[in-house]
């Protein structure tokens, strides 16, 4: 069931007869949902709960964000309609759009507990010291691809992982019954926005960010020798496939003014084959983030085919295809002219049910 915000302080105020009204109105959208009635369903019990005795009513994003902490303050959920322009040519959101619903819903829960809106995700010692959170590596799992109307709910978290880093990971749902339809998880590091150096996680820092996270470990991917896990190879050419020459556009500039983090996705894609966009749907993918690219770089994407490897990509709970009907590839993504290495990656695709 969705959760309004409540400010925690407050504690859940009695809904009433039209709180309870509108909250059975969500879930009957929730089954079977248009977007109009699902927004107006989510408003209704916003505005029900902001209205109840002795609660402060919330801006209207928060009231109208279908999101909220769970009761116990150490994950968040949030639910999004898929949107016709977010699918792509298998009548089904891209793998770009699951990114982006991950990103929004990581800054959502940050927001929700107090961290700065700046793009950053900081705390306060963390702007005292000029210290900022950024991407060293992510995992994405799809089992099955929502279409244009499906509601997905994603709930995420966040925890300590070593001395200089943070994990994040996620878990996304088909609202209507429950399924898991796909994970993913990622690493961060603390960094010094001047010097652009490494920094540890300070004790300060550590009391800030993980009184938000679970106390004991909780992952996305608790399975033994998971894909998350696996290393990525130095790639050396020549590459099978290639597309040279791409150039960031201003829409792919984040509010930082580096190329966002989605925008490296898409262009590992326009090396994979024709073929293989044509007969087969990405599984996972996994990139590994070694350097910031600005407006004005040119990058090349190149594509390695992966020979050898037991392609089982998880060993996970969830479905998997038959290794047979899989293949699987490696990616470089770096400055045009044989310059440095942006990032690498690899990829698993599945044959597609037809």
């Amino acid at each position: 069931m969705l959760r309004c915000h409540i400010p925690p302080q407050c504690g859940p105020a009695p809904l009433g007869r039209r709180g309870l009204a509108a909250a059975t109105a969500l879930r009957c959208a929730a089954r079977g949902p248009s977007r109009g009635a699902l927004v107006a369903a989510g408003a209704a019990v916003a505005a029900a709960v902001a209205t109840a005795e002795g609660v402060e009513r919330p801006g209207l994003a928060e009231r109208l964000r279908m999101g909220s902490l769970l009761e116990d303050g150490l994950s968040y959920k949030e639910s999004f309609i898929v949107r016709c322009y977010e699918v792509g040519i298998n009548k089904t959101a891209t793998v770009e759009t699951i990114a982006n619903l991950l990103q929004e819903v990581g800054c959502n829960h940050a927001q929700s507990v107090g961290f700065s809106t700046d793009g950053f995700a900081t705390t306060t010692t963390m702007r005292e010291l000029g210290l900022i959170w950024v991407t060293n590596r992510m995992h994405i799992e799809i089992y099955k691809y929502p279409a244009w109307g499906d509601v997905v709910e994603i709930e995420t978290w966040c925890q300590a992982d070593g001395k200089i880093g943070t994990r994040r990971d996620w878990i996304l749902k088909d609202l209507a019954n429950g399924e898991v339809i796909g994970r993913a998880t990622s690493k961060w590091v603390m960094m010094n926005q001047n010097t652009r150096r490494l920094q540890r996680v300070s004790d300060e820092v550590r009391d800030e960010v993980f009184i938000h996270c679970p106390k004991s470990p909780r992952l996305a991917f608790p399975e033994e020798n998971n894909g998350s896990l696996k290393k990525i190879p130095v790639l050396t050419d020549p590459a099978q496939h290639s597309r040279l020459g791409l150039v960031p556009r201003r829409a792919d500039l984040d509010m930082n003014q580096h190329v966002n983090n989605v925008t490296y996705i898409g262009w590992v894609l326009e090396s994979i084959p024709q073929d293989i966009i044509d007969t087969h749907e990405l599984q996972t993918i996994t990139l590994d983030y070694r350097r910031e690219c600005q407006h004005d770089d040119i990058v090349d994407s190149l594509t390695y085919i992966e020979e050898g490897e037991e392609i089982n990509s998880n060993g996970s709970l969830y479905s998997v295809p038959h290794p047979e009907e899989q293949r699987q590839f490696l990616h470089c993504l770096r400055f045009a002219g044989a310059g440095d290495e942006i990032n690498r990656g690899r990829t698993v695709w599945r044959k597609l049910a037809r």
